[in-house]
């Protein structure tokens, strides 16, 4: 059911026709790395999260949990997303100003601009990873910040499609990674049963800490 509906080109649709055209006029290989980029960039979140979870075997139950409801979290944040693009319905930018030779083909009519679900779901992985391992959750923002750009610069995103997204992503990881921290005791308890090997047994006791 649409509720808003607007014509997204009044705000900030000169800003997106300077960008596709610094894309047009880019190297050959700098365009076709975003291009690449834009298209496949969001595995690397699943990279993340696979080394997040490698080291959280060593972590307490806190981290554990938090990295372990890191994929539930993205979905969350791209659920809430689809909800929010079926509200809003905004053409995109590539139909809306008839852009010609973008790097990525136009979607078609139907298949909403605002917010950009790439840019969800890298800031809500981001958000979700900077809560369990600081410094790698920082690595995550940057491939994020680097994924919103380049939906703008493969010309199917205004900028405010992807600057919403990654309110988004963050406004719905941030209170689900907290909470996540909350089934820590449930992640105490799996790693003393058959999935103690997925989970890992935790950090060494103190007095063997103090050993090494």
């Amino acid at each position: 059911m649409n509720l808003i509906a607007y014509d997204g080109s009044g705000i900030d649709g000169g800003l997106y026709t300077r960008v596709v055209g610094w894309a047009d006029s880019a190297p050959g290989w700098l365009d076709q790395l975003v291009k690449v980029w834009s298209a496949l960039g969001l595995g690397l979140f699943a990279v993340f999260m696979l080394l997040a979870w490698w080291r959280a075997r060593g972590a307490g139950s806190v981290v554990m949990a938090r990295v372990l409801a890191s994929p539930v979290i993205v979905v969350a944040a791209y659920a809430v997303n689809s909800l929010l693009k079926g509200m809003v319905e905004e053409n995109r930018p590539c139909q809306q100003l008839n852009v010609r030779g973008t790097l990525e083909a136009c979607p078609g009519a139907g298949d909403w601009s605002f917010p950009s679900n790439h840019s969800v779901i890298a800031f809500a992985a981001a958000t979700a990873l900077v809560l369990a391992y600081r410094r790698l959750g920082w690595y995550a923002y940057l491939a994020a910040a680097l994924m919103a750009a380049s939906r703008v610069w493969v010309g199917v995103h205004y900028p405010h499609d992807v600057a919403v997204g990654a309110l988004v992503g963050v406004l719905v990881a941030l209170p689900l990674a907290v909470l996540a921290g909350r089934a820590a005791p449930l992640v105490d308890r799996l790693r003393g049963g058959p999935l103690g090997p997925f989970l890992g047994t935790g950090p060494a006791p103190a007095f063997e800490a103090a050993g090494r």
